[in-house]
């Protein structure tokens, strides 16, 4: 077993330094990974930045990254569902199996949710990991590292899109293009959505999710009328949106889904803004808007992992950026200016576990 153990150590905010760390001890359930791709997420860029994400706080150095993919190097004497060389998509959350939540199918929201890069628990963007087995799951052949990686956001746009009950022949409203944004748009039209417009500050992105399938965009600015927004909504649509999700967590774009969803239908908040905001809630109850939020996703791993394997959503056009391990301080500064829309960091050489040919 190799010695080197790199990590990406978050000291304070601001600070993130590469280190070396122990190779860890794994136990009868667990594996043991040499990790190999690690995607940046929203999340990583606040904790680095601001030192929180919503209410969760860093109060000691922590290890970065949750959205990762890796190659079994050592199982426990129990595992049963992976042997070594096996390559993993991670799903980065393990909880505790006993509680009500976990009893009825509803882990993502335990109590004692051991989540990784969320404080005060480590995360992966680390040479060697250790992870419970029955939370990573093999990836066919033909599905690469980077896919693998990207299980996890589009396990949001999963989650999100059955929250809102997407089904065939629905209008859609995406607030916010980002990868979550656009993941979300990705899953409603593979869910079946017969029009889905999303809406963006930046054009770039909205070009790109031109390019990705959505059907319909809009630019709006800091100074855009909101009534004119929602007219601009519904014309384009030719209609009211069955499904609006806000994607970014802004006031604005939260005012704009609860306002422009059709009557009956349903708002769900996916983005994590400011912990007290002004919205159009009468409005909304009395046109029976069903407002629904999402934490994370649960039990949406395999149907990620389906959709992605079979062709039905796309996700390689997502990562626009690559970085190696040794790079990750520049990678999370690209990332921190949204240059582009995914940016992976590569703990192995690039394209070391993928096919030959993708």
């Amino acid at each position: 077993m190799a010695t080197d153990n790199i990590t990406a150590l978050l000291y304070k905010t601001n600070d993130l330094r590469l280190v070396q760390t122990p190779i860890p001890e794994i136990s009868d359930n667990e594996v043991l990974l040499r990790m190999d791709c690690v995607g940046i997420c929203g999340s990583d860029i606040q904790y680095w930045q601001k030192g929180q994400c919503g209410h969760f706080v860093l109060q000691k150095p922590m290890i970065m990254g949750h959205e990762a993919s890796g190659v079994v190097a050592k199982i426990g004497s129990k595992v049963k569902n992976l042997t070594v060389g096996d390559r993993v998509a991670i799903e980065p959350g393990v909880p505790c199996r006993y509680c009500e939540f976990c009893k009825t199918g509803r882990y993502h929201l335990c109590p004692d949710m051991i989540f990784c890069a969320t404080p005060p628990v480590h995360g992966n963007l680390v040479r060697y990991y250790k992870h419970a087995a029955d939370f990573c799951f093999k990836l066919p052949d033909h599905v690469t590292m980077e896919e693998g990686a990207l299980l996890e956001p589009l396990a949001v746009g999963i989650h999100a899109c059955k929250r809102g009950g997407v089904s065939a022949g629905h209008v859609v409203l995406v607030l916010g293009a980002g990868p979550i944004g656009l993941l979300t748009m990705l899953t409603a039209k593979a869910f079946g959505a017969h029009k889905v417009l999303i809406i963006d500050i930046l054009q770039s992105r909205l070009d790109f999710a031109k390019s990705l399938g959505a059907d319909y965009t809009l630019l709006i600015g800091k100074d855009s009328n909101e009534a004119e927004l929602v007219r601009k909504i519904h014309a384009l649509l030719e209609g009211h949106p069955d499904v609006s999700f806000d994607v970014s967590g802004a006031q604005t774009t939260i005012r704009l889904a609860l306002l422009a969803t059709k009557s009956g239908g349903v708002a769900v908040l996916v983005g994590m803004g400011a912990p007290e905001q002004t919205v159009p809630l009468a409005g909304a109850l009395s046109r029976e808007v069903d407002i629904r939020g999402i934490f994370r996703y649960v039990n949406d791993y395999p149907t990620a992992l389906a959709m992605v394997a079979s062709g039905k959503i796309n996700v390689k056009p997502l990562v626009t950026h690559h970085f190696s391990i040794e790079e990750s301080l520049e990678a999370y500064e690209v990332a921190r200016q949204g240059a582009g829309i995914k940016v992976m960091i590569h703990v192995q050489p690039r394209d070391t576990n993928n096919p030959q040919k993708f």
